[in-house]
């Protein structure tokens, strides 16, 4: 049964996630010999994103920021345009409220693309992206609680 939980942790951890060292490492003398140069294309392709991960990243941040801060702009534009044309009576709050809050929801929509992009190189997801974001938000929380109690205990 332990071996089936630890085969289920080793499935969930994706390739760039951090390992979790629960127990502390014994200090060790130094060595009078170096230890072997290591591949840098091996260290750095654990701690890096993958290119597909990322890419999927990019693409849900253009869409999640760049549609709320597009319409942002053009808001403020058709704002001044409806305005300047005497169409209609618009106080100027109401065009600098909507024109802030699409910019505001351009802002948060950057956090949400990297969030709800799959972070598992196989799987896409869907177009919403609802269910990856709980998964990733949870990681994420998840490895700052741990952090934070490696700090608290040194």
């Amino acid at each position: 049964m332990a071996s089936e939980s630890k085969s289920t942790e080793k499935k969930e951890r994706l390739p760039f996630e951090p390992r979790q060292n629960k127990r502390k490492t014994p200090k060790i003398a130094p060595s009078p010999v170096p230890p072997p140069i290591k591949n840098r294309s091996e260290e750095t392709s654990l701690k890096a994103i993958p290119q597909v991960v990322s890419q999927r990243m990019a693409k849900r941040m253009a869409v999640f920021c760049g549609l709320p801060t597009a319409l942002g702009i053009t808001s403020f534009f058709g704002f001044y345009w409806i305005i300047s044309h005497d169409l209609l009576e618009i106080p100027s709050y109401v065009a600098m409220l909507v024109s802030l809050s699409l910019f505001g929801l351009g802002f948060i929509g950057l956090s949400y693309g990297i969030f709800s992009a799959s972070w598992d190189e196989d799987r896409v997801g869907d177009w919403l992206g609802w269910q990856e974001f709980q998964a990733n938000f949870g990681r994420t929380i998840a490895a700052w609680r741990s952090g934070k109690k490696e700090v608290e205990e040194k």
